[in-house]
């Protein structure tokens, strides 16, 4: 499937907010190092997760109200949302492992 780039509330709304399935947002700028550094690994992860988990960016930049609203003030800042609500939220670059057992422990929960 892919990630989706988010850059509007009403995308935010349909694709995060009423998904079905839970979704893992990387919060993003161009202009930030970390977060070019973790993509990759976010791609890899979308992959891996294809058909359990959505995947979508969201460029701080282009959608500050979104980033406002989830008080996002460092970036790459990763979260996941399942039905509208975080359930886990990790801040800063970290490694693949990392972002895996913080996948695996949201989807335990749920």
């Amino acid at each position: 499937m892919g990630i989706k780039q988010i850059s509007d509330t009403k995308s935010w709304e349909t694709d995060v907010m009423s998904s079905a399935t839970p979704v893992f947002v990387d919060f993003w700028a161009e202009w930030c190092g970390p977060c070019r550094m973790v993509s990759p690994v976010v791609e890899e992860l979308a992959e891996e997760y294809n058909g359990k988990v959505d995947f979508v960016k969201v460029n701080v930049d282009e959608a500050n109200e979104i980033a406002s609203k989830y008080n996002v003030f460092s970036i790459p800042t990763l979260a996941i949302f399942n039905k509208g609500q975080i359930v886990a939220q990790q801040v800063g670059a970290a490694s693949k492992e990392s972002y895996k057992n913080m996948i695996e422990k949201a989807l335990e929960k749920l």
